[in-house]
């Protein structure tokens, strides 16, 4: 338990590095124009009268969505711990969190600017945004002009967890630690990154 509450702690401390270094970097650089025109997702160009100014209370209620997101990793855990059998209690709860901060890093590292980066022939993003390069504090009016672009990205990231931790539990107690890493890695960002815009705007239609 030691160690993993130092993993966890850890991987904390680098994402508030890097979103950090993010909101630095959108201080001194201006962010381009046009994103609307290269989404993969043809969405109607917003209006002058638009403002891309932050709004708080949707801020507000996009972080407190977030968190109730975030807690339903924790609440997998515990319920898929309950149906295995004892032996293997631990090793359960212990892949949901590994999930947390395994689908987090590769979100910011690279996840996010797969799935709602400019795009790369219609089917997935590039890597422009990679590490967060460019997603700032300023509103995203092709996604959400009212909140910050980082708080987007993590409200969305918050899904990216969740969808593989639902999964865990077709195949608890029949695979080990070490496969089951390697394939989230690979589910998250093959599957899961170039279908999540997509699924996002059909249920917001």
């Amino acid at each position: 338990m030691k160690r993993f509450f130092s993993i966890f702690l850890a991987v904390g401390l680098i994402l508030s590095a890097v979103i950090g270094v993010a909101g630095e970097q959108e201080k001194t650089t201006p962010q381009s124009p046009g994103l609307a025109e290269q989404s993969r997702i043809v969405q109607p160009a917003p209006s002058a009268s638009a403002s891309s100014k932050v709004n708080p209370v949707d801020t507000a209620w996009l972080l407190i969505s977030t968190a109730l997101v975030m807690l339903m990793t924790p609440g997998l855990a515990l319920f898929y711990g309950g149906m295995v059998r004892t032996k293997n209690v631990l090793g359960t709860i212990m892949q949901s969190f590994m999930i947390i901060a395994l689908i987090s890093i590769q979100w910011i590292l690279f996840g996010y600017s797969l799935s709602f980066g400019p795009s790369v022939g219609g089917i997935i993003g590039d890597l422009s945004w990679v590490g967060l390069n460019g997603v700032g504090l300023a509103p995203n009016p092709d996604y959400a002009g009212t909140v910050p672009h980082q708080a987007f990205m993590i409200f969305q990231g918050m899904f990216a967890v969740i969808t593989p931790a639902l999964l865990m539990g077709a195949i608890a107690e029949r695979m080990k630690f070490k496969t089951f890493f390697i394939c989230t890695l690979l589910w998250a960002t093959l599957v899961y990154d170039p279908i999540a815009p997509q699924t996002q705007w059909a249920i917001g239609s």
